[in-house]
């Protein structure tokens, strides 16, 4: 696994907080790594969530923004790759590592979130055991990079080579994940529903769900064709083979976590003793605090009957 992959993973999973992650990246050089998927999009690497460029004929289109002051980063990177000027944005979800840099773009220009990204979006709270945020950065702005239109399941922007169909399958990461597909160039951008090959992160907080996680991956497996390439939210593009068994592996997990119920095991017990199945090779070991809250957070649904 390259190194870039890695800290990605690291990201993901918990390694550093949000908080943390972010007073780094403010310090930090803000380089962006220019991957090329397409003659009209592009992935832009670093400093958060994996942000795309879409080139369309009214304008560009950009997926997810990246920590709070990675924005204007993005739109001076754009300027290298087109002339056309940024008229929309797309957040995936509602986390700082992807909405932080919104406030930073033209206030005049379209932003699109799932519905429940929009409720998230207004109160900023942090996933289970990162600290909270200081203050939230849209109320900060007078509500600027806050969405203007949202969608609840489906969404269609554009038609022919410029269209974009926007997803919501159901709880995950958040409550509001959205995938976005380009039909024409058979490419779509996960977010974090599929960050990395990796025990996600699971933002009960944020109606992110270990029960539901399963399904709805199985759901956007199922339902979206004529795909080839899969933007991730943190790590290298993926197959919608590799979500197949992404998929798989976050069943296997919720089944592993059913059968600790059932064995009376407690929540140490089995986050002390769970491992990553052999099958599953290249997942990144997780950090024990991440894997320790997903078996929490799974146990707490499971005792309280959630089902999907």
């Amino acid at each position: 696994m390259k190194r870039f992959v890695v800290l990605g993973v690291l990201v993901v999973i918990g390694a550093l907080t949000l908080g943390v992650a972010a007073q780094q990246q403010s310090n930090a050089p803000k380089v962006l790594e220019v991957t090329k998927l397409k003659d009209n999009l592009y992935v832009l690497k670093g400093g958060g969530g994996n942000t795309a460029v879409f080139i369309m004929g009214d304008g560009v289109t950009v997926i997810d923004a990246k920590f709070p002051g990675w924005g204007q980063p993005i739109l001076d990177k754009i300027k290298t790759l087109t002339d056309k000027p940024v008229v929309r944005l797309i957040n995936t979800h509602t986390h700082a590592d992807h909405v932080g840099g919104n406030v930073e773009f033209p206030a005049t220009i379209d932003i699109v979130t799932q519905v429940n990204t929009k409720a998230n979006m207004e109160k900023m709270v942090s996933p289970p055991g990162i600290p909270p945020q200081p203050s939230n950065i849209f109320k900060d702005n007078n509500g600027r990079g806050m969405p203007k239109r949202t969608f609840k399941d489906k969404m269609t922007i554009g038609k022919g080579a410029d269209r974009i169909d926007l997803f919501y399958f159901g709880r995950g990461h958040t409550n509001g994940d959205a995938w976005v597909v380009f039909p024409s160039l058979r490419v779509m951008h996960a977010g974090d529903m599929f960050a990395a090959k990796s025990v996600p992160l699971l933002d009960s907080n944020n109606g992110g769900s270990g029960v539901a996680m399963p399904d709805s991956l199985q759901k956007a497996y199922d339902t979206v064709k004529n795909v080839d390439v899969i933007i991730t939210g943190h790590s290298t593009e993926m197959t919608m083979a590799d979500l197949k068994e992404y998929a798989d592996f976050n069943r296997d997990f919720l089944n592993d976590m059913r059968a600790a119920v059932k064995a009376g095991k407690s929540v140490d017990e089995e986050a002390s003793t769970w491992k990553i199945p052999a099958k599953y090779t290249g997942y990144a070991t997780p950090m024990p605090e991440r894997l320790k809250f997903n078996v929490q957070i799974v146990y707490d649904e499971l005792k309280a009957g959630v089902k999907k």
